[in-house]
């Protein structure tokens, strides 16, 4: 150690974190660029692989082994959007829509087969039309405590049973998981106790998806900037 007190009052070079804090940057850079592309990637690989079960739908003489000699990836999405065009063209005739109608009427009488059948077609026809309210509006409910906030989905307003049972007007709430949205818990809220947001859907996915390090700008904020919290009745 040196006994020199002017080099104790000289600054120590700091050349060496410089360069540590340029590479830490670096590779957290290169990170950004990187992992969205690498989970992009995987998912459509994951959903063309899914899709690609399609391809079993052909005669074997038809499949891209026996034609190409390989496997093809991607051909099962071409064929999955084919089918789906020609499902709905042929649903939505007359005809057609006679066909099917007695071909669901004839699965939902099987036993175990139809009520699953019957809830994954009233679930699709919830979801994916625009008939129903249904994953259309974005809350937030005090889950699992008082005082503690989660983000939730509208799934239903009419619980004509519930609502007479608990002599409230309950709001069913489905509050998902993170950062597998898929999974969740279904509530029964009072009306007065739902927030409603005027995040959109996608918005909200983003946020689970992302642990809550997207949050989505509120589109509807007052001018003048302040917060004006909907009050939640004790």
């Amino acid at each position: 150690m040196s006994d020199d007190p002017l080099k104790l009052l000289q600054p120590q070079d700091d050349r060496p974190r410089s360069r540590a804090r340029s590479l830490r940057n670096y590779l957290i850079g290169g990170l950004l660029v990187w992992i969205p592309i690498m989970v992009t990637v995987w998912v459509v690989r994951f959903l063309a692989r899914i899709l690609d079960q399609s391809l079993l739908l052909l005669p074997p003489p038809w499949r891209p082994e026996a034609l190409f000699g390989t496997y093809v990836p991607g051909l099962g999405v071409i064929l999955s959007l084919l089918l789906l065009l020609l499902t709905g063209v042929v649903v939505k005739n007359l005809f057609g829509g006679r066909m099917v109608g007695g071909l669901e009427s004839l699965v939902r009488r099987i036993p175990v087969i139809g009520p699953v059948y019957s809830g994954a077609k009233t679930f699709s026809e919830t979801v994916l039309t625009d008939q129903g309210s249904s994953f259309k509006q974005v809350v937030i409910v005090e889950f699992p405590r008082k005082g503690v906030f989660s983000i939730g989905f509208i799934t239903s307003e009419d619980l004509e049973e519930v609502q007479a049972k608990t002599a409230q007007d309950v709001t069913c709430v489905f509050v998902p998981t993170t950062p597998n949205p898929t999974t969740g818990f279904i509530i029964l809220v009072p009306r007065n106790e739902v927030v409603r947001l005027d995040m959109t859907v996608d918005d909200a996915f983003k946020m689970l998806l992302t642990l809550g390090v997207v949050v989505p700008k509120w589109r509807n904020k007052p001018a003048d900037g302040h917060l004006a919290p909907q009050q939640i009745e004790p």
